[in-house]
């Protein structure tokens, strides 16, 4: 829970979201994953959404976000997809030829939130991801505490 500046209880909901390239097609390297981050952090406060943690594979992203009640998760996560995909293409037109129809993000997603898991629980998770036998092979991006 957090106080907002009314000293109001603002209730924080923590949700886990993935998202995969189309077809799987593996073009997210570091690199790239920094800037679909710092484009997250970028939209995300019109929504009232927080980012707590960031990591990503060759072909998907993990997310763990923190969003208000009356968030609307699903316009911020259209919007998102919308600009990164557009903004991405721009910034780094080498991976269109790694595209299918230069389409970057598949329509799909996977939002779930954390339910019973503790927060620690879905980190670690997230920390886990992108290498074999649960060894990490890319850099993690925690996102400091707000």
């Amino acid at each position: 829970m957090k106080l907002d500046n009314n000293n109001h209880s603002v209730f924080m909901l923590h949700y886990h979201l993935i998202m995969c390239i189309k077809y799987r097609n593996k073009v997210i390297d570091d690199a790239i994953s920094n800037r679909l981050m710092e484009m997250f952090e970028k939209l995300s406060p019109k929504y009232n959404i927080l980012l707590d943690e960031w990591n990503h594979d060759a072909d998907h992203v993990h997310i763990l976000f923190r969003g208000q009640p009356n968030s609307e998760i699903s316009k911020f996560i259209n919007a998102y997809k919308s600009a990164s995909s557009r903004l991405i293409k721009k910034e780094f037109p080498e991976i269109r030829k790694s595209l299918w129809k230069e389409m970057f993000w598949s329509p799909s997603f996977c939002l779930l939130t954390t339910g019973g898991a503790t927060v620690e629980i879905i980190q670690q998770y997230i920390q886990s991801q992108g290498g074999k036998d649960g060894k990490q092979s890319n850099k993690v991006q925690t996102v400091s505490k707000r």
